[in-house]
């Protein structure tokens, strides 16, 4: 993620703000693994089978990473992953891994990370949506 440039990133933080635009800019731009990033960690089991299908393995386990799977954050530091292990433990809120993107001015990530946490802090779970 440390190659794509800043406002394609800003776009990708957008999309978890319900902004549609930003999610069919990142697809027409040349970005679908970030638009399917993106649904992924808004819940899509389709898109994450795509990233994992499509050769976006570390993309997908970043997913599993951001909602706490342990293994998933091992395999990315033991594949040497290591800065989308750290991203995730930003976007889980550790203070050691926010602490390290801002001192080697990865600030963007925080970015990031405070917009994936805005998302999933006001997600409404509804027992009554469940299917079983």
């Amino acid at each position: 993620m440390l190659d794509y440039p800043a406002k394609v990133l800003v776009a990708f933080g957008e999309t978890f703000r319900g902004k549609r635009e930003f999610y069919e800019w990142l697809v027409r731009n040349g970005y679908p693994e970030l638009a399917a990033l993106s649904s992924t960690i808004r819940g899509s089991e389709e898109a994450f089978e795509w990233l994992v299908e499509n050769g976006y393995r570390p993309l997908a386990a970043l997913d599993s990473a951001i909602d706490n799977n342990a293994s998933a954050s091992d395999w990315l530091r033991k594949n040497h992953y290591n800065f989308l292990a750290t991203f995730a433990d930003a976007c889980n809120k550790d203070q050691d891994a926010r602490e390290w993107l801002h001192k080697n001015d990865l600030r963007i990530f925080l970015f990031l990370a405070s917009r994936i946490n805005e998302f999933r802090d006001n997600q409404i779970f509804d027992v009554h949506r469940l299917h079983f």
